[in-house]
C-alpha cells in the first residue's frame, strides 16, 4: 500500500478521467493522455500513458530512467523498437490488439504506428516515472560539444538539428509525403502464436 496515505481521508481519489489530462496533442488523431500520482493520488507504483497515433507517427526515441514500460495494443498496430544495452542490438516487435511489448527500465526505445487509429496503453511500474527525450538530447546538448566529440562540422550539425523541437513527444511534425510511403521500421522479430482479433521537464509533474 502507498506509504503515508490516509485512506480514511476524503481527499484520496480512486477514479479519474484521462480525457481531462492531456500530455501532448499533435491533432485529434495524434495525442497522449497521462495518468500519474498527480492525477490520481491513490496510485502506488503504477501509472500510464493513453496513446493515439495515425499511421507512420512515432512516439519519439526516449528512455525512462526510473521505470519499465509495458506497451499494450488496444487497436491498430505498432512497432515497438528498443536498444538492448547489453547486446548493443536494436530489436523491433510488432504488436496487434491484445499483444504487448515490454521495455526494461532505462532502455532506449520508440513506437511507430503501422495503421491509422492505433491506440496504445503504456503502463509503468512507478507512480511518477521520469523521461529523457531524444529531441531534448539533440536540442539541449551544446552544438560545439557534439561537433568536437564526434568529429563533425558544427555548422552542419546545427543545420541538421534546426527543425527539431524540444520535447516533441510525437513526430514527425513536418510533412514527408515520400517517406510516409516507405517502411519506417525494420522487419519485426515478433512472431505471434495466435491469430490477432480484427480490428509530455518530467511530464508527470
Amino acid at each position: 500500500m502507498t506509504v503515508e496515505l490516509d485512506y480514511t481521508s476524503p481527499n484520496v481519489k480512486y477514479s479519474y478521467d484521462l480525457n481531462q489530462s492531456p500530455l501532448v496533442k499533435y491533432d485529434q488523431h495524434n495525442l497522449i493522455n497521462v495518468l500519474g500520482k498527480k492525477q490520481l493520488n491513490s496510485l502506488d507504483q503504477v501509472s500510464l500513458l493513453d496513446i493515439y497515433l495515425s499511421k507512420s507517427k512515432v512516439v519519439e526515441p526516449h528512455y525512462h530512467q526510473n521505470a519499465a514500460e509495458l506497451v499494450y495494443c488496444i487497436a491498430g498496430s505498432a512497432a515497438v523498437s528498443m536498444l538492448n544495452p547489453f547486446t548493443k542490438k536494436l530489436h523491433t516487435y510488432t504488436i496487434n490488439p491484445g499483444q504487448v511489448a515490454n521495455v526494461p527500465q532505462g532502455w532506449w526505445h520508440y513506437e511507430v504506428a503501422l495503421q491509422d487509429r492505433t491506440h496504445l496503453l503504456a503502463i509503468f511500474n512507478a507512480s511518477t516515472p521520469e523521461v529523457i527525450l531524444g529531441s531534448d538530447l539533440l536540442t539541449l546538448t551544446p552544438a560545439h560539444i557534439m561537433a568536437h566529440t564526434y568529429c563533425m562540422n558544427e555548422t552542419q550539425w546545427k543545420q541538421a538539428i534546426q527543425p527539431v523541437k524540444p520535447s516533441a513527444f510525437i513526430g514527425p511534425f513536418c510533412h514527408r509525403e515520400e517517406e510516409v510511403q516507405t517502411n519506417p521500421v525494420p522487419p519485426s522479430h515478433y512472431i505471434p502464436y495466435y491469430q490477432a482479433p480484427p480490428n509530455y521537464a518530467p511530464y508527470w509533474n
